[in-house]
C-alpha cells in the first residue's frame, strides 16, 4: 500500500469544529511533533487514534490543527477533498 501523501507535498488544510475517521489531519504527535496523520478511531475521552496509511498506529492525540483538503506534488494535485 502506497502512502496517500508524498514527502515534500504542498498541503492545504482547513480548521473544523469536528473531525472524522479517515480524515488526514495536522496534529501534535508525542507531545512535540506536528505532522499529518490519518484518524482511524475517535474516543471522546482519549481523543483521536492516529495512524499512517499502512495501519501503523502512531498513538493518540487531542490536539488537531486542521484537515488536509488538498495536496500537490511536483505541480500535480495528488489528493483533493471534494
Amino acid at each position: 500500500m502506497l502512502p496517500i501523501l508524498k514527502s515534500g507535498s504542498l498541503l492545504t488544510f482547513t480548521q473544523s469544529a469536528d473531525y472524522n475517521i479517515d480524515d488526514i489531519v495536522f496534529c501534535k504527535v508525542r507531545g512535540r511533533y506536528i505532522d499529518a496523520h490519518k484518524i482511524i478511531k475517535i474516543d471522546g475521552g482519549k481523543g483521536f487514534l492516529i495512524a499512517n496509511n499502512h495501519g501503523f498506529e502512531n498513538g493518540r492525540t487531542k490536539t488537531v490543527y486542521g484537515r488536509v483538503v488538498r495536496a500537490e506534488y511536483q505541480g500535480k494535485v495528488i489528493y483533493l477533498v471534494q
